[in-house]
């Protein structure tokens, strides 16, 4: 007996909506492999009426005084919090994330983010007004870019959709916002929640595929488009942006390096970079995934990892031992799974290395070792629960090994020596460094890479004043 699926819309100008032309997706539950909602597959009608009714929304909501953004925001956050079970649900059903950690983890944040954001709406900065030429005086403002063409991805589609809408918000622009095809069931609910806050047109959801954004991206209407994605995806979007010249926001992949030196508390860092280089099934840019290890502790930091690893479970969301849930998607589970298949002779799998269960797209906690700097599994993201391990002689070597790719979002360093931590922390190429710990976060401080893994930042006051211009105005005092 066939069960009927949940039906997701669009939310556009104040209203749930489908799709012009009716056409949808089936949404898959990726702890189940099964279907539970179809979500609209959105068109040009679609798009053209989303960018519409935030072009529309946009004065007024420019115009809003910096108290009356940051109370809409405060007050979503409160929603957040009152709503945090069916946020839960929503994206355990997206993602097939552990219930425990998704309460825990993402639910917190989020709304610590929002406040953060809605506290930002009132602290605009500019240099101070000056008189810079005889007669004349200069000042500055700072106003919001306009209508916001934005594209959050699956690893975290609720959390990713705060770092999105909020900032650009409470910077007084408004949003079209297209959550990944495969996850669009949080963002949909967040759009209940928000309809209720902010003025219709404001913010506006359209689900839909890669076509979909790229309509977006290529509206003439956005003045900005921001992407959270893949290194090709992020490319495509530039590429279309140039076209008329839109701002463009990009935080795209990474291949974190891990420094572990031969002073390092071996117990400790294992157990830490093994949580973060698991949690979420690696499906995060950040995640550890890429450990360097000074070759006198290799041997037994290699052991002590691969027998974490042994120890962390993957499983159904409802099973409270679990760290992490499903790889999103097939396709996703495929791409781990091939660069297993792909290792080079030289390489070693010493823990995992295997899908698990027989439904959903689980895959185990996996340690590689033996590998080079030029092997692909090192050169490429994978995306997954998957921990490479190589060996390194001194610090020249690790810097060079570290600094050896195309990605430069997030690197870590783990030493007690203090000098070589500051040092580390100044030539290492990424967008952040930390030291003895990966992958913690805060509202208060930017995320965002350099090189392959994009420009702009999220996060901090830093990704607030991404979503506004710099106007200068000059007036003459002989009137």
């Amino acid at each position: 007996m066939s069960t009927e699926l949940r039906r997701l819309r669009n939310y556009i100008d104040g209203e749930f909506r489908d799709a012009a032309d009716g056409r949808t997706t089936e949404v898959v539950n990726p702890a189940t492999g099964e279907a539970y909602a179809t979500a609209p597959l959105s068109g040009q009608t679609d798009v053209d009426a989303a960018m519409a009714a935030a072009a529309a929304a946009f004065p007024a909501w420019r115009d809003a005084t910096p108290a009356e953004r940051q109370k809409a925001l405060l007050k979503i956050a409160d929603a957040f919090e009152e709503r945090a079970e069916d946020l839960i649900a929503a994206e355990v059903e997206n993602t097939g994330k552990p219930i425990g950690l998704t309460r825990s983890e993402e639910i917190p944040p989020m709304v610590d983010q929002i406040r953060f954001f809605a506290g930002a709406a009132r602290m605009l900065e500019g240099r101070s007004a000056g008189e810079y030429m005889d007669g004349l005086t200069s000042f500055v403002r700072r106003e919001p870019v306009g209508v916001c063409a934005q594209v959050a991805p699956w690893n975290y589609p609720m959390m990713m959709a705060v770092w999105k809408f909020a900032p650009a918000i409470a910077a007084g622009n408004t949003v079209v916002l297209k959550p990944s095809d495969t996850t669009p069931a949080s963002t949909v609910l967040i759009a209940d929640i928000i309809g209720s806050v902010l003025p219709k047109g404001v913010f506006n959801v359209i689900c839909g595929d890669r076509d979909t954004g790229r309509m977006m991206v290529e509206h003439p209407t956005p003045a900005m488009a921001s992407i959270t994605g893949s290194v090709r995806a992020g490319m495509s979007v530039a590429e279309s942006a140039s076209k008329d010249l839109k701002r463009v926001h990009l935080e795209l992949g990474g291949k974190a390096p891990v420094v572990v030196f031969e002073d390092t508390d071996i117990a400790k860092a294992v157990e830490d970079i093994s949580v973060a280089g698991f949690f979420n099934a690696g499906q995060d840019c950040t995640a550890a995934t890429r450990v360097l290890v000074q070759e006198s502790i290799h041997d037994e930091f290699v052991a002590a990892l691969a027998k974490a690893a042994s120890e962390t479970r993957t499983g159904q969301p409802d099973d409270e031992d679990v760290l992490y849930g499903p790889l999103n998607n097939p396709n996703q589970l495929k791409q781990v799974a091939g660069f297993i298949e792909r290792l080079p002779a030289h390489a070693k799998v010493v823990a995992g290395g295997h899908q698990v269960g027989e439904k959903g797209y689980f895959y185990a906690p996996t340690v590689v070792a033996g590998l080079l700097q030029d092997d692909e599994i090192i050169q490429n993201e994978v995306f997954g629960p998957v921990i490479t391990v190589q060996s390194f002689t001194d610090e020249q070597q690790a810097l060079e090994y570290a600094n050896g790719v195309e990605y430069a979002l997030a690197s870590s360093v783990w030493t007690k020596d203090h000098a070589r931590a500051m040092r580390l922390s100044k030539a290492l190429d990424f967008g952040c460094v930390w030291i003895n710990t990966h992958i913690p976060l805060v509202a208060e401080m930017p995320h965002g890479g350099f090189k392959k893994s994009g420009y702009g930042k999220d996060l901090s006051a830093y990704g607030f004043d991404d979503y506004t211009r710099v106007k200068h105005v000059m007036t003459s005092l002989d009137v």
